[in-house]
Parts: C-alpha cells; sequence; structure tokens
C-alpha cells in the first residue's frame, strides 16, 4: 500500500506524475463518504503536499473533485451538491493541470532547498508544508549566518540553474534505509510496516525519502524567491520561500 496502490485503488499518479486524464471504473461511491476508483491519478495529498482537484466525468454529467480521505481506500471527496457516479459507471478523470503542475515545482523546489541547507549548514527538517507556488521548511539550525537569507536564495537558484535530473525509484525498505542520509527529517517518517520506499533523487545534490509528485528536472522549478526567514525556538528556523512566477 502507498507505492502502486492504496486499498483497492492503483496509484497512476507516483507511475507518471505527468498523467492528467484516464479512463477508470468506480468501485464505491457516496456523498459523504466519498469516491473510490480501481485507477486514480489524484495526488491524495501527504508530506506536506496538499491533494489534487479535478473533475471526473461521464454520461455527460461533471463530478469536481475538491480532496480526498485516506482510510483503508482512497476516497475522493465529491464537491457538494454534484452528481456521484454510481458503482460499476465508466468515468474519466482528469486533474486540474495549474494546480498539480505548480505543487510539483514547489515539492521539487523544497528538495533543492533542503539539500542545499543540509549540504552547506548540515541542518535537518524538523517540518514543512506548501501550497501551490508557496512554501515553508523548518530547520534544527542553532547558528545562522547574518547574510543566510541571501546565500541560500543564491545557493538553491544556482542549483536549479544546473538543471539537475529528479529520478524516481523504489526500493525494498532495508535497502533504501542503508543509502547514507536518506532521512533528512529529525525522527524517521517512514511507516513501519512500510516494506517498499520511494525514493526521489536530485541527481547530485539531495537524495531522500518521499511520496510527493515532482518534476523532472531542477530547471523546471523555476526562480525561487525566499521570503522570509524565522526564529521559531532556540534552535529552530523557518525558511519560507515562492516561485517567482
Amino acid at each position: 500500500m502507498g507505492v502502486t496502490h492504496h486499498g483497492r485503488t492503483h496509484r497512476l499518479d507516483l507511475a507518471d506524475p505527468t498523467l492528467r486524464e484516464w479512463e477508470c471504473t468506480v468501485l464505491a461511491a457516496d456523498p459523504e463518504q466519498g469516491i473510490v476508483l480501481d485507477r486514480s491519478a489524484f495526488y491524495p495529498g501527504g508530506g506536506g503536499q496538499p491533494p489534487d482537484h479535478g473533475v471526473l466525468l461521464w454520461q455527460g454529467v461533471q463530478t469536481r473533485i475538491v480532496g480526498t480521505r485516506k482510510g483503508d481506500d482512497l476516497y475522493l471527496i465529491p464537491a457538494e451538491g454534484d452528481p456521484v457516479p454510481p458503482p460499476g459507471t465508466t468515468v474519466t478523470g482528469a486533474v486540474e493541470d495549474g494546480r498539480r503542475t505548480r505543487l510539483m515545482r514547489t515539492h521539487s523546489g523544497l528538495h533543492v532547498l533542503c539539500g542545499v541547507v543540509f549540504r552547506d549548514f548540515g541542518a535537518l527538517v524538523t517540518g514543512g508544508n506548501m501550497e501551490p507556488g508557496e512554501a515553508r521548511m523548518d530547520f534544527n539550525l542553532p547558528e545562522v549566518p547574518p547574510d543566510f537569507k541571501s546565500r541560500i536564495e543564491e545557493l538553491v537558484n544556482a542549483e536549479v540553474a544546473a538543471d539537475r535530473a529528479v529520478a524516481v525509484r523504489v526500493l525494498p525498505r532495508e535497502e533504501a534505509l542503508a543509502l547514507p542520509d536518506i532521512i533528512r527529517t529529525q525522527s524517521n517518517l517512514i511507516p513501519p510496516n512500510e516494506q517498499e520506499v520511494r525514493i526521489v533523487d536530485i541527481v547530485g545534490l539531495d537524495v531522500q525519502a518521499d511520496g510527493g509528485t515532482h518534476v523532472a528536472s531542477t530547471a523546471q522549478i523555476g526562480k525561487v524567491q525566499v521570503v522570509k526567514v524565522e526564529s521559531k525556538g532556540r534552535a529552530n528556523r523557518r525558511v519560507r520561500v515562492r516561485l517567482a512566477d
């Protein structure tokens, strides 16, 4: 569960993050509980990345998808008042491209930030969150140089311009955890029962366990602006970033 499937749903979003439209079948549907598909490219949220929005198209009808609920299955949440396709219905799923693409760029940008801060300042991540085009990441960083904000913006954008490949692979748990510095958070967030681990590798900069969607190379991120660096405790520093466009 989690890498290729969640419950009865085949996760197309992790196999191909560029996929925006696909055919699928409704396995279960309820206006309150949500809609379960046999195949879905909707990213359900997690790791600080919010869920996708989009639509299901069926028999001349449109159902807007405004969120996801995780349980034994992945439940797509329909917009209030929208019709819900009954089980067995063949539908076309479509992810809102602008939101997803911006989230992919933002998420990959955070990995570049994480890689730069770990490489140059030795700091681990203590938290983070993102919305399309803007994000924050917290680091365990007791000492902050006076020019930290300008330095990390320059270093991050140098790595973006380097057009580093972003490679994704799935490894057995033991093999993944044997990779050096694979856990970039202060605590290990990989569920203990997860036997496969998805690895996102910004080649030559950052390798870490991650379950989100990403662009294919750092050049696709675009320019990153470091908006603010805040102190959130004696050793915790919050870095706020946004995409320039």
